[in-house]
């Protein structure tokens, strides 16, 4: 069972909702310590106070808001936790939305709320249930870690989850990414739309959906502390340079072999453009001086 990393409860309108709130998701990275090389001792990274010039214990530890130089505002964790905010305390539902009206790219980290024991469960019970004949999700705002943040409530498997959201302000305009102006074939789009059928799924389970990096970290430490040669490195092929529509159909055989489809049939290729006519020469004449254009 997760730990609970935070108790309160969602205000849906004059309904509380009490709950406890665990992590969803789970980190199996591989995690590495620093050491000295020479004889391999660890590196630790020591807290030391500037002024006294000792280190100092996480007891002696808080938190402070530099105001200037010379000035520095002590905040307790008890000011934080007690902040003249409705969303210190609770989780404010807002509004609700479709899901789809919603950018992907301000959704964070995901969190289940678990009904804080029997009263919790009728009024748990009746927002999940609300929720899912909505085909809609809430949004709400909360306050954890010093800030207030937005989020987002959704159904999963009768549980309600819970998503940090990105404010508005904090996402960057991607105008200046813009790739230049191109022309795309009709016969590009479609072969693109083609190869993408291809490797439609109607799930993300599968064995190719898996962490291979880690797997990798895994055998070369496993190889090293059995004093064997770790996994050869597999050689990177030559790229090439390829006519786009050849490309697409390359990668449409491809994804069809991998999946056993022997009937492999060629995209169709684009439309040649007809050559434009070239306009009669006229003969030479007295040129006229091009006006400039008015600002």
């Amino acid at each position: 069972m997760p730990r609970t990393i935070w108790s309160g409860a969602i205000s849906f309108g004059l309904v509380t909702v009490p709950i406890h709130v665990q992590s969803a998701t789970e980190d199996h990275s591989v995690r590495f310590h620093q050491y000295h090389l020479e004889d391999m001792g660890r590196v630790r990274v020591r807290k030391v106070c500037e002024t006294e010039g000792r280190e100092v214990q996480q007891s002696e530890i808080g938190k402070g808001y530099e105001w200037s130089k010379d000035q520095v505002i002590p905040i307790s964790d008890a000011e934080l936790s007690n902040l003249p905010l409705p969303t210190a305390k609770a989780i404010e539902i807002d509004a609700f939305v479709p899901l789809d009206s919603v950018d992907p790219i301000r959704i964070g980290e995901g969190y289940y709320l678990a009904p804080d024991g029997a009263v919790a469960a009728k009024p748990y019970k009746l927002l999940v249930q609300a929720l899912g004949r909505s085909s809609k999700v809430a949004v709400a705002k909360y306050a954890w870690s010093g800030r207030e943040r937005l989020g987002l409530l959704r159904v999963r498997d009768d549980v309600l989850v819970l998503h940090s959201m990105r404010w508005p302000d904090e996402i960057r305009s991607p105008e200046e990414l813009y790739p230049p102006a191109v022309d795309i074939d009709g016969g590009e789009i479609d072969g693109a739309l083609a190869l993408m059928e291809t490797m439609a799924r109607d799930d993300l389970e599968g064995d190719e959906f898996r962490d291979t990096y880690t797997e990798a970290l895994e055998q070369i430490i496993e190889a090293k502390r059995e004093h064997r040669a770790p996994p050869a490195v597999p050689e990177a092929e030559p790229g090439q340079v390829l006519d786009l529509m050849a490309a697409l159909n390359a990668s449409v055989e491809q994804a069809r072999a991998s999946r056993g489809e022997a009937d492999v049939h060629e995209m169709p290729a684009p439309k040649k453009k007809t050559a434009k006519k070239e306009p009669a020469k006229k003969t030479a004449g007295k040129k006229t001086a091009r006006r400039p254009r008015s600002a």
